[in-house]
C-alpha cells in the first residue's frame, strides 16, 4: 500500500497543480515506445526543477544526463528568450530520441544536445559565460566529478541539482558493494569536505519511489 500511496499522492498533485500537458506526455511515450529505461523524473519534480531554475534567474543551464529528454524540456521551459541548455548524453540511442521529443516540444533552438562520456564532454568545456543552474542525474559513480565540474563551469551563486541520492536508504550502507551507492556516498564525502559549496539534501516518496536529491548553492 505504501507505494501505491505514494503513487496517488503524486497523481493528486498532478492533477491539482500541473494538469495535462501533451508534449510531455508525448515524449514518455515515445520514450516506451523506442525501449528508453522508465526512469525519467516524476511529473511534481519536473515541475520542481522548472521552478527552482526560473527561482535562480537561470539563463544558461546545463544538464548531465538527457536520457529522452524529459527533464531536458522541463528545464528548457524555463529559459527566457535567448536563453541556452547544453545537456549531455552519453548513449546515441538516447540522444536521438530526445532530439525528437525536444524538436516535438518546440525547444530545439535552445537546447543543445551533446553526445559522448559525460567527463570527456565536461573537460571540453572552456569556463566562460558561466552556468546559471545545473542539474545532474547521470551515472552516480561520477557525481562528486560532475559537482567539481559543476563549480568550474558555474559561478558564485549556481544552483546545483542532483538526484537520487537516498536510493531507498542505500546511501548508508558503506559496505554495499553496488558502484551507485558508493559513487553517491562519495558524493556527501565531497561536499562534506567543500567550503566553494552550501548544500542540503532532501529526501522524496512518490511514484519513483524512496529517493531524494541534493540542492547546492556555489558561494
Amino acid at each position: 500500500m505504501k507505494g501505491e500511496g505514494w503513487q496517488a499522492v503524486d497523481e493528486y498533485i498532478v492533477g491539482k497543480l500541473l494538469g495535462a500537458d501533451d508534449a510531455l506526455a508525448t515524449t514518455l511515450a515515445n520514450n516506451e515506445k523506442q525501449g528508453l529505461p522508465p526512469i525519467d523524473v516524476s511529473a511534481p519534480q519536473g515541475k520542481m526543477l522548472f521552478l527552482l531554475a526560473q527561482m535562480a534567474g537561470a539563463s544558461r543551464i546545463l544538464e548531465v544526463g538527457t536520457l529522452g529528454g524529459y527533464s531536458t524540456i522541463w528545464l528548457a521551459r524555463a529559459l527566457p528568450a535567448g536563453g541556452l541548455l547544453v545537456t549531455l548524453e552519453i548513449d546515441h540511442t538516447h540522444a536521438r530520441v530526445a532530439a525528437e521529443n525536444v524538436e516535438r516540444a518546440g525547444l530545439a533552438d535552445r537546447v543543445d544536445i551533446r553526445v559522448g562520456p559525460a567527463k570527456d564532454s565536461l573537460a571540453a568545456m572552456v569556463p566562460g559565460e558561466p552556468f546559471d543552474f545545473i542539474f545532474i542525474d547521470a551515472d552516480k559513480q561520477g557525481n562528486a566529478h560532475y559537482v567539481a565540474e559543476a563549480i568550474r563551469l558555474g559561478r558564485s551563486g549556481t544552483t546545483i541539482v542532483v538526484d537520487n541520492v537516498v536510493r531507498e536508504g542505500g546511501v548508508l550502507d558503506a559496505n554495499s558493494g553496488d558502484p551507485r551507492i558508493d559513487g553517491t556516498r562519495a558524493l556527501f564525502e565531497m561536499l562534506h569536505g567543500d567550503s566553494r559549496l552550501d548544500a542540503t539534501a532532501v529526501q522524496t516518496v512518490g511514484s519513483k519511489g524512496w529517493d531524494g536529491f541534493v540542492l547546492a548553492r556555489v558561494l
